[in-house]
């Protein structure tokens, strides 16, 4: 496994190994100019090795410019992250070089090697390789403005940690822990953050609804006004980049290499002529699928509401998840706060490991003596053919807890791609949860971010970097990570792990009631989801020039919930970045995870046949095969719309 630095070293060791792995990886290219390998296989392997050694500098860089807690060391690493970019950008544009692959035979390659090929060569022709010297230059200038965007857009979210001041008698209905890790200042007020762990327990469980709207308004206002003009910029780039290229727009571009781009059967058939029209298609088919069961729940959800707030007509989201607590409550016997004494953190953690090694045949051993860059940070190396002879297959590394400066949502990170013979694979879950008592929602969370790290670490054991880790299409990506929250969802999972203080495991029914009280809002769930991809879409085609009206239309057309005046979510919308006109890819993958799941039995949720065929045919694969045929591969036949539609309408 990789040698990671101290505090004392870090700054140095970014640099050491930014400074190294670039130029290893221009030492490897020079030599692909010089000199022509003998065969094409040869040709792909020097260009293989190359992109690991900027793969390592990338990947280290990003996670520790989100995790570490010094700022000059992730300001170091976002430098070495843009060195990377430009230096990529470079290679792509280099005619010189795709001329040597444009002339290398396919002939003799196995299927992986000739897919690398291929992909390789649309990479060069993404980039503009055949474009005159003056595109190719513009180009360079705007993939290297582009990185720096982004990062700072992610950096002002990450950096805008805004606060609500409030007696501690205005937090009635908090949790008792939540009111005992949050004491009164000399002044005697309680702070509440917009940090997760802040912000989600005021927000479904104090009485003051003034309380719930400041917090809310505060958390819809991060990173604004800083990152709208940012967002426009970015908008604009991705725009003049696309159209450089030869595509219509960034959505066609960025449309082309997913799994949409090639029009499975999520997709209405008249719509597959034109990669980029497919997204809207599937927002509306989304939407409409999602009409019935949000107007039954929004009618629930409201009819309480108006208990409390005679003739209301609507509802914002200030006011719904407090609401959708005394729904639960109400309907389905359901009380958060008791379901939460059942979920320790560390219990929780666990568990988690032990579920996900007796699934998948693994094992977690902690490794103790790890350097890592937080004292919360633990380390396990994840070993396979439990029990004779056990293999170590990965490390991952856990960060799990909030902290200043650190990453403010929940994810995987990349520290090292696997390569068979080469390099471990290595990854990092980034998460902001409680260290006490976790909601049930985290206990999800969890679970389907570890589904990403499970995905890295079991194929990490391939050929080639280009194909290693999570890298299927990115509308692909959360399908593996949102089946695995069904195990999250079962009664005999959750009591291996879920005890009360007194050591009561919590009790089946509870659960029972709890997955028909998660049911309640699937449909007006569904279609803020649609509301966030359209505003992701046409954000970036229509490039409206009023941002905030245009996502008020949109959130009146597919949100159940009304805009609150006066707030921005857009400047804090970090997908907006990373994901760009695709944040349709949610809903999508969780189309194929629901179809996924249907292969597994309800009754044995560990069959270790399906779980096997399920780790290797689908996870273990990495990107050496398109994505459609391997669930196709796992299920027998090609995923469809059936299991999703009856999920969402029962």
């Amino acid at each position: 496994p990789l040698d990671l630095p101290t505090d004392d070293d870090a700054q140095g060791w970014v640099e050491a190994r930014s400074r190294d792995g670039l130029a290893a990886a221009r030492g490897i290219v020079d030599g692909l100019r010089a000199g022509r390998p003998a065969t094409t296989l040869d040709l792909l392997r020097a260009w293989d090795e190359a992109s690991r050694h900027l793969s390592n500098v990338a990947a280290t860089a990003s996670l520790l410019a989100n995790v570490h807690p010094l700022e000059p060391v992730r300001t170091t690493c976002e430098q070495a992250e843009v060195e990377v970019d430009r230096y990529v950008t470079e290679l792509r544009q280099d005619r010189a070089l795709y001329d040597v692959f444009a002339a290398a035979s396919p002939a003799g390659l196995d299927p992986v090697a000739a897919r690398l090929l291929a992909k390789t060569l649309d990479d060069f022709r993404r980039s503009g390789v055949d474009r005159d010297d003056a595109t190719r230059a513009r180009l360079a200038e705007i993939n290297e403005r582009l990185t720096a965007v982004g990062q700072e857009f992610g950096r002002t979210i990450r950096d805008d940690v805004r606060t609500v001041r409030v007696t501690p008698d205005r937090l009635a209905g908090l949790p008792q822990d939540w009111l005992d890790a949050h004491p009164a200042a000399a002044d005697g007020l309680v702070t509440v953050t917009t940090d997760y762990p802040d912000s989600v327990p005021v927000r479904m469980f104090a009485h003051d609804a003034d309380v719930r709207r400041d917090v809310t308004v505060a958390f819809l206002e991060r990173g604004w006004p800083a990152n709208e003009p940012l967002l426009r910029e970015m908008f604009a780039l991705r725009e003049e980049l696309a159209t450089l290229v030869g595509y219509a727009d960034w959505a066609s571009y960025d449309a082309d290499v997913k799994m949409i781009g090639k029009g499975p059967a999520t997709v209405p058939e008249e719509a597959r002529d034109e990669p980029s029209r497919r997204i809207p298609e599937f927002i509306d088919r989304i939407a409409d699928a999602a009409d019935a069961p949000m107007r039954r729940d929004l009618e629930l959800l409201l009819e309480r509401y108006r208990r409390d707030v005679p003739g209301a007509e609507a509802i914002t989201t200030a006011d719904s998840l407090y609401y959708e607590e005394l729904v639960r409550q109400e309907r389905h016997d359901v009380d958060a706060q008791r379901v939460r004494t059942y979920f320790d953190f560390a219990r929780v953690r666990q568990g988690l490991l032990d579920v996900t090694g007796r699934l998948f045949g693994l094992a977690y051993e902690p490794v103790p003596g790890a350097v890592v860059w937080h004292e919360e940070v633990t380390a396990y190396d994840v070993l396979r053919d439990v029990g004779a002879s056990p293999e170590r297959i990965g490390r991952i590394y856990l960060d799990l807890h909030p902290r200043e400066g650190k990453y403010k949502h929940a994810a995987q990170f990349t520290l090292v791609d696997g390569l068979a013979g080469r390099q471990l694979p290595e990854g990092v879950l980034v998460c902001n949860f409680s260290r006490g008592l976790m909601e049930h929602d985290h206990v999800v969370t969890l679970f389907h971010e570890f589904g990403h790290l499970l995905h890295h670490v079991l194929a990490g054991s391939g050929e080639w970097t280009r194909f290693a880790g999570v890298a299927t299409e990115w509308d692909f990506v959360e399908a593996p990570s949102q089946m695995l929250e069904e195990w999250a969802w079962d009664a005999d999972v959750l009591q291996t792990f879920a005890v009360s203080a007194s050591g009561e495991p919590i009790p089946a029914d509870l659960v029972e009631r709890m997955r028909a009280a998660d049911d309640f809002g699937k449909g007006y769930h569904a279609r803020t989801q649609m509301f966030y991809a359209a505003m992701s879409y046409w954000f970036h085609t229509s490039r409206p020039s009023d941002l905030t009206a245009a996502m008020r239309e949109l959130q009146a057309r597919y949100s159940p919930f009304p805009y609150i005046d006066g707030t921005h979510m857009f400047a804090s919308f970090g997908h907006l970045s990373g994901y760009s006109s695709a944040y349709y890819t949610y809903m999508w993958s969780l189309v194929i995870a629901k179809d996924l799941f249907s292969a597994f039995d309800p009754d044995d949720l560990f069959d270790p046949v399906v779980a096997g065929r399920y780790r290797d045919r689908v996870l273990a694969r990495g990107g050496e095969r398109d994505a459609a045929d391997l669930v196709a591969d796992f299920l027998g036949r090609p995923y469809t719309f059936d299991a999703y539609a009856a999920w969402l309408a029962r």
